[in-house]
């Protein structure tokens, strides 16, 4: 069984399954993905991805302002934050996190936002979702300062293996996505041959990012298995294990996901 661990159920484009996400679903599952989690981005949608983990029982959710829908003016106070993590479907805090590519000229506002988060993250124990791009240095010391037993996970990821490496030394786990099969990321693929089997985790990103065969088209979970299956040729790993795996370690880190046994 393969988990999907970061997928946006609520935006899917699903012209493929004729509009139907029970239909997307199916066609994941009849590839072996056996869970997915969905990720909130902000207060706006909050709701929609608790709504939809209460739908389906292979689904759970993250809540979370994800650090591009960060507006100006007073942040969400932590009461509100940690109210709405307060759901038993509601297993990981996020995304959160820092992005200097697009908006850098929001980073205070950010920063203040990721605290806010981890904070949330200290007192509830969930474990943290982490966007990060463009931020290397910005991210890890919130994080070193966070020191947080539960650690979480640096999602989709971008970076090099010195970033990798330092937050895999904080307790992170990191997560590859559709981007690891594209021509330019031979960086990206060195980090994939490194990360420890018991810290390595497997992503859509849907709707974004679609792996090879399929970049270029709005992704969908079902795509998880074309990554999982070109992680196991990378690491040189027979796919069963590579999913019995990820699965293994995605149950460690999200231990309130209802992830049936194989």
């Amino acid at each position: 069984m393969l988990v999907d661990s970061h997928c946006h159920l609520d935006r899917l484009d699903l012209a493929h399954h004729d509009g139907s996400l029970d239909a997307a679903l199916a066609a994941a599952r009849s590839r072996g993905v056996g869970h997915f989690l969905c990720i909130g981005v902000s207060a706006d949608n909050a709701a929609a991805v608790r709504d939809l983990a209460n739908r389906y029982d292979d689904v759970d959710c993250s809540v979370g302002i994800h650090p591009l829908d960060v507006s100006p003016g007073p942040l969400p106070a932590l009461d509100w934050l940690l109210g709405e993590l307060d759901h038993p479907k509601v297993v990981a805090i996020g995304e959160t996190g820092l992005d200097y590519h697009y908006e850098p000229e929001t980073a205070e506002l950010q920063r203040a936002s990721f605290e806010l988060h981890l904070q949330a993250a200290a007192v509830t124990g969930k474990p943290v979702i982490v966007h990060t791009r463009a931020a290397r240095r910005d991210t890890l010391d919130l994080l070193r300062a966070a020191q947080l037993p539960q650690g979480g996970v640096l999602h989709c990821f971008t970076e090099d293996w010195d970033m990798a490496r330092a937050a895999l030394d904080l307790g992170f786990y990191i997560s590859l996505s559709g981007i690891v099969t594209f021509r330019n990321a031979e960086a990206l693929r060195d980090v994939a041959r490194q990360v420890p089997a018991d810290r390595l985790l497997v992503e859509t990103d849907s709707p974004y990012l679609a792996p090879i065969p399929h970049r270029g088209k709005p992704n969908l979970p079902e795509y998880v298995r074309d990554v999982a299956e070109y992680l196991a040729m990378l690491r040189g790993q027979p796919y069963e294990a590579f999913a019995e795996q990820t699965t293994a370690n995605f149950r460690r880190l999200f231990p309130l996901a209802g992830v049936r046994q194989a």
